[in-house]
């Protein structure tokens, strides 16, 4: 499978699960949590379903711009969002506030991720 078409699938499927765990805390978690880690599990979503979206961008700059940073892009996109958003979910569900110290290390690869992007457009 080539890259473009992994990240335009793997992208695909974020945004699924994003919609999915969006729907899941707006109808199931709405009276079960209390509204500072329902907060918490929505901005999860939030960055979740936008990290989606940067993926299928990804997979049409590997093909517009291909550069070995435009493809890091979509990896970084990829281990961002499951360490931010993962991260967030586990603390809003579990209330284990330890899971709080792995967010900023996802935040820290997305911000990654649209670095190289950016640079990956520039230099393709």
């Amino acid at each position: 499978m080539t890259i473009d078409r992994l990240f335009l699938f793997t992208g695909a499927l974020l945004g699924f699960t994003a919609v999915a765990a969006g729907a899941f805390g707006g109808h199931l978690l709405k009276t079960r949590l209390i509204p500072e880690m329902l907060a918490v599990y929505e901005v999860g979503v939030r960055y979740h379903l936008i990290h989606a979206v940067a993926l299928l961008a990804c997979a049409w700059a590997a093909v517009q711009y291909p550069h070995p940073l435009t493809r890091s892009a979509g990896w970084l996109f990829l281990a961002g969002t499951i360490l931010f958003s993962g991260s967030l979910y586990a603390l809003a569900l579990t209330g284990i506030k330890g899971l709080g110290a792995v967010t900023p290390v996802g935040g820290l690869l997305l911000l990654a991720g649209w670095l190289c992007l950016a640079v990956g457009a520039l230099r393709a």
